[in-house]
């Protein structure tokens, strides 16, 4: 499993858009395995919080599919 660092700056539903620290937008969905809902999204968003996402790429999307979330400090 790969993980990423950086700021929350889309949500739509359940799927959001993390930027990189090298200013790269990478497109993530919440897997069903995941404990994190949709509805925690936005206020995330909203104060473009720092995230570490846990993923697997899914070859039949064009997002990387999301198993876990933890909030950053800073």
């Amino acid at each position: 499993m790969d993980t990423m660092e950086g700021l929350l700056i889309f949500t739509q539903e359940s799927r959001f858009q993390l930027l990189d620290r090298n200013g790269v937008g990478h497109h993530f969905i919440l897997g069903h395995d995941c404990a994190a809902e949709p509805e925690q999204l936005p206020p995330l968003q909203s104060r473009q919080a720092r995230i570490k996402v846990h993923y697997h790429s899914a070859p039949d999307l064009l997002a990387h599919t999301v198993s876990r979330i933890t909030l950053l400090e800073g």
